[in-house]
């Protein structure tokens, strides 16, 4: 009975031992050792053995990108505006050992300077400078955590800010004066387009005038042109008819058919001559009519060539 309970001590003792001195560190993950209260190793993932009741973890590290959420506070802007922030950082455990003995809380730490640089950085812009430059506060808030953290032992990777919150006052008048700003640019956006459309009609107008125009000069031109047309053609007409005339004349009997119509149109004018109003007109000699018509066909012989000598003789 003595042995059996010597033997359940000893496979106690065997399994406290191993609980003791077996270690499996998972993946991204370290423990730091400490054997008799001072740092020992720094233990990376798989197996470890530790030597029993000397070593032991102290601490335990996670060596993935960890996001803290920082709580929100008020900060004053350029211009005296309170306005409630609030953001999240990325940062990553590089140096287990640093992260465990540079100081006492390294997340109290980050979470306290990122605080301080981002008051800091609102204090040197307005409220409406402070809405347009997230980012260069975001980069500022890194670069000093990131400085602040290589003896820290962690790398800050990102800071965000999530929300600003301005008082409600402050909203309010922020509302008012975009509402202003859209009026205003309704307002304008109407006045371009009543002022296009002034220029779209003056300019139809002015198009109008102009085709009004052209087609006037045009409708002018080709009138000009028909008339001047119709004179070519009356005097070409005219020009063969009297050509026609000159041909019948230059033909044999021509002269005498030529003599016998002026006789008759001088005989037919003067007879209505003589009937043109209420006084008879006769000639002083009715029988001279012969010298009437020998004055007549004078008018036609002065146009006529001269004969030769020669033929006058024969």
């Amino acid at each position: 009975m003595g042995s059996l309970s010597f033997s359940v001590v000893l496979v106690v003792v065997a399994l406290i031992f191993v609980f003791r001195s077996v270690r499996v560190v998972p993946q991204q993950s370290a423990f730091v050792v400490e054997r008799l209260g001072r740092y020992q190793d720094t233990l990376t993932a798989g197996l470890h053995f530790l030597v029993p009741f000397l070593d032991r973890v102290a601490y335990r590290h996670s060596l993935k990108e960890i996001p803290y959420d920082v709580d929100p506070q008020v900060c004053i802007t350029q211009d005296n505006t309170q306005v409630q922030i609030d953001g999240i950082l990325y940062y990553q455990v590089t140096d287990p050992r640093q992260a465990s003995y540079g100081t006492s809380n390294f997340e109290l730490a980050i979470e306290q300077l990122a605080k301080t640089t981002l008051r800091s950085e609102v204090g040197k812009r307005a409220l409406d400078r402070l809405l347009e430059d997230r980012d260069t506060i975001n980069r500022s808030v890194v670069a000093a955590l990131d400085e602040a953290g290589t003896t820290w032992g962690v790398k800050v990777l990102r800071y965000e800010i999530k929300d600003i919150v301005p008082p409600d006052a402050v909203l309010r008048s922020m509302q008012l004066q975009i509402t202003a700003e859209r009026e205003k640019r309704a307002k304008i956006a109407e006045s371009e387009g009543e002022r296009q459309k002034e220029i779209n009609l003056a300019e139809g107008d002015k198009q109008a005038a102009v085709a009004m125009s052209e087609g006037a000069m045009t409708a002018a031109i080709n009138k000009a042109r028909g008339e001047a047309e119709a004179v070519r053609l009356v005097a070409e007409a005219t020009a063969d008819a009297l050509r026609l005339v000159a041909g019948a004349i230059a033909s044999p009997g021509g002269m005498e058919a030529v003599n016998l119509k002026v006789a008759e149109r001088y005989v037919e004018a003067f007879g209505n001559l003589a009937k043109a109003g209420n006084t008879l007109i006769v000639p002083g000699n009715m029988a001279d009519m012969s010298s009437l018509v020998a004055t007549a066909l004078k008018v036609v012989q002065v146009g006529q060539p001269l004969k030769p000598e020669g033929q006058a003789k024969a």
